[in-house]
């Protein structure tokens, strides 16, 4: 396992290389619905997802670390605390949250890379691949993207299209459309596109 502390983005990011199995369920209400926090032993973030998409979120602990018990339980204080003052308008509260991954090395690498995105702004898949040194792996980057476990804390919420559109979300994109408009992201439609009357 592969701990370690960036000063870039605050907060404590640990990878994690061996099947865990047994995991702490707990619930938050937020603006945009039921958030679900699953925690590991150490206290330590594992995934967050939505209670619409709970099948989503037990699919994807699944496929990145084998059979998983959840049962509930507590997710600490401090946790529940930073994702509710970040709801409340306190964006910068969640470089607090410690979290751990598993995931392939490359899946690793892009939600790293999504930590480092700063409240506020987006990026497209393209301009992260570049970022990440791979250019034309945009599709594996977005690829990547949609195997983040831990939404709003590993904001893939801040990826849109080239054009600047929304694309894909996981927790669906009425939801990316309120995070983004919540960390003041003004978006523009596409060219192209029909916009919206007032």
């Amino acid at each position: 396992m592969e701990v370690g502390r960036s000063a870039d983005i605050g907060m404590t990011m640990t990878i994690s290389t061996r099947n865990a199995d047994t995991f702490g369920l707990d619930r938050l209400t937020t603006p945009i619905g039921t958030a679900l926090l699953v925690t590991d032993a150490d206290g330590l973030l594992r995934a967050l997802d939505w209670e619409d998409y709970e099948h989503r979120m037990r699919e994807l602990l699944r496929l990145h670390y084998g059979t998983v018990t959840l049962r509930v339980s507590r997710a600490p204080a401090a946790m529940k605390s930073a994702l509710a003052a970040y709801f409340d308008g306190d964006l910068g509260r969640l470089a607090s949250i410690d979290w751990r991954v598993a995931g392939t090395p490359f899946q690793r690498k892009v939600w790293t890379a999504l930590a480092k995105i700063p409240v506020g702004t987006t990026m497209s898949y393209g301009a992260l691949a570049a970022r990440l040194g791979a250019p034309k792996a945009m599709r594996a980057v977005g690829h990547a993207n949609g195997s983040n476990p831990i939404s709003v804390v590993v904001p893939c919420h801040r990826l849109i299209g080239a054009d600047g559109s929304l694309v894909k979300y996981g927790g669906g994109l009425e939801r990316k459309r309120w995070l983004l408009a919540h960390e003041g992201v003004e978006l523009t439609p596409p060219a192209g596109s029909p916009s919206r009357s007032p």
